[in-house]
């Protein structure tokens, strides 16, 4: 079984010697216009998932997202380190909702 990690070295290495006709050469070679409008469609794909019962569309879907997430932090040049340093900093801390800046006008 692959974790996120692997999952992004091979994307990674997939940029730096791209395998022609593959789905990830595809979005490299389309750029981050493509990518983003991906990782756009697949967050929308796992709302709808989460709002169905059952699991199953809900993990394809999301399995699905976290790939076109780690195909967007390779296209940036953002590590996979610098995602495990921020998740780090926020451990343990606790956030109340009421500090929160409201979201308006969506």
């Amino acid at each position: 079984m692959q974790n996120m990690e692997e999952l992004y070295e091979l994307i990674k290495q997939r940029k730096a010697t791209p395998k022609k006709g593959s789905y990830t050469d595809y979005l490299f070679t389309k750029g981050l216009d493509k990518i983003l409008k991906k990782v756009g469609e697949e967050s929308t794909e796992v709302i709808v998932a989460a709002k169905n019962p059952g699991d199953d569309e809900l993990t394809y879907e999301t399995a699905d997202l976290l790939y076109h997430v780690l195909v967007l932090l390779v296209e940036r040049g953002v590590s996979f380190d610098q995602i495990k340093t921020e998740l780090a900093k926020r451990e343990g801390k606790m956030s109340d909702y009421k500090d929160r800046p409201e979201i308006k006008n969506l």
